[in-house]
């Protein structure tokens, strides 16, 4: 059952001073709040990156052939390392390799290329893809379909294409089943798709024509060249193991030295986003250390009010003990104070901080993609360990003043004056 008595003789005790009571809880409550701005700040940040680091797999690893800069087999340096056809199989037999995706891309990375559809037209990147494309740029398809195995084997002459295309050329009529034209050859649209990235990445996704790998060489006679390779791991595949194991089979296959670094380039999101993690991990530590910290300064505020508390209820408490009153029960009452003072001024820093945090959250929202920072959030998890967090602080902040008021000999406390 609840002790209402208790918590009215609490309540009397801690308003009998209102001013330092409020200045006591003043300290807890900024302590709370900048624990959860903090905390909120370091989410913020964590959700901008992913933001950032969206439009593509997070376990992906991309590589092209430049020149070589050692002699090897008998060959000179300078070579051009040019990746093939019959690189495919290898890397897809590779152990720990999940989805292999060679690409060509017309007149090279980001270039623009003219295309029209009837008297519209637009200057669009165009991409030869395998349909295991789809899992490392992961496309949000808008309408109709990707290329699929089909495509690719019948070298068929469809396309898919960026949401900024259909609406450049399309306008608002539907794009699926028209037919658009690439250098004086017509490819039918089959998909349409968006993309989960933001900036500059996000536009230029949704600016580029996925045709079937195997039609992209025989139309724009590319023979079996492959300009690049992007591949993905299986899950608990080490990122940076498999990225190694990938650049010793192609240096194998093209006869480049294992000391040759320049001869193969690559990009391992899966090892910078291992990176990232470790890196916000760090934030997460330091961030919440310090909003622990200011929650501290307020509990050693609380401790300090609950000993001069004490110091003046010397006679009373001398009374209770005179009376028959245990020193567990003196304990109690004193931790019982702080623990009531840290909640209260808790409780009222959590409703400040989430309407502040959601009135930031709302204003993010409104700032567009390019944002470095995502919406801030309190978690339920967090408004529980907050509470957890705050009855533990306000134990901890009574109890030096509760062993001292439990020493209080009755005798002596009756003679103070």
């Amino acid at each position: 059952m609840i002790d209402v008595d208790s918590f009215h003789e609490i309540a009397t005790s801690l308003t009998r001073h209102k001013l330092r009571t409020a200045l006591t809880a003043l300290g807890v409550f900024f302590g709370l709040t900048i624990f959860m701005l903090m905390v909120s700040f370091g989410g913020s940040l964590r959700a901008g990156i992913s933001k950032k680091m969206s439009g593509f797999a997070t376990n992906a690893v991309f590589l092209w052939g430049q020149r070589t800069s050692e002699p090897y087999a008998g060959l000179p340096p300078n070579r051009s390392v040019v990746f093939d056809n019959d690189d495919i199989e290898p890397l897809r037999k590779l152990d720990g390799v999940e989805y292999v995706a060679p690409r060509n891309q017309l007149g090279g990375f980001r270039a623009g290329n003219v295309v029209k559809h009837g008297s519209k037209v637009g200057a669009f990147q165009v991409a030869g893809d395998y349909p295991d494309f789809q899992f490392i740029s992961m496309p949000l398809i808008r309408a109709g379909r990707y290329i699929n195995a089909a495509d690719i084997a019948d070298r068929r002459k469809v396309a898919v294409i960026g949401e900024s295309v259909a609406s450049e050329l399309f306008g608002r009529a539907d794009p699926i089943g028209q037919a658009l034209q690439v250098n004086g050859i017509h490819f039918v649209v089959v998909g349409v798709f968006g993309t989960r990235a933001t900036g500059q990445q996000g536009d230029q996704q949704v600016r580029t024509i996925h045709v079937p790998f195997t039609t992209f060489q025989q139309a724009f006679h590319t023979g079996n060249r492959v300009s690049w390779f992007a591949l993905t791991g299986k899950r608990g595949v080490d990122a940076k193991d498999l990225e190694q194991r990938v650049y010793a089979l192609l240096r194998e296959r093209h006869k480049v030295a294992p000391t040759d670094a320049a001869a193969i380039r690559g990009f391992n999101a899966g090892a910078q986003f291992a990176k990232t993690e470790k890196m916000f991990g760090a934030i997460d530590f330091v961030l919440g250390a310090f909003g622990l910290l200011s929650l501290l300064a307020g509990a050693i505020g609380v401790s300090n009010i609950m000993l001069i508390s004490v110091r003046e209820r010397t006679k009373e408490i001398g009374v209770r003990k005179a009376l028959g009153a245990r020193p567990a029960a003196v304990v109690g009452m004193v931790i019982a104070e702080a623990i009531m003072l840290t909640l209260v001024a808790g409780f009222i820093a959590l409703a400040v901080g989430a309407f502040a945090i959601s009135k930031a959250a709302d204003r993010i929202a409104t700032m567009g993609p390019d944002f470095p920072l995502g919406p801030p959030q309190v978690s339920f998890s967090f408004s529980v360990l907050a509470t957890v967090i705050l009855v533990a602080v306000g134990a901890l902040a009574g109890l030096i003043p509760a062993v001292r008021a439990a020493a209080i000999s009755p005798v002596e406390a009756l003679r103070d004056e």
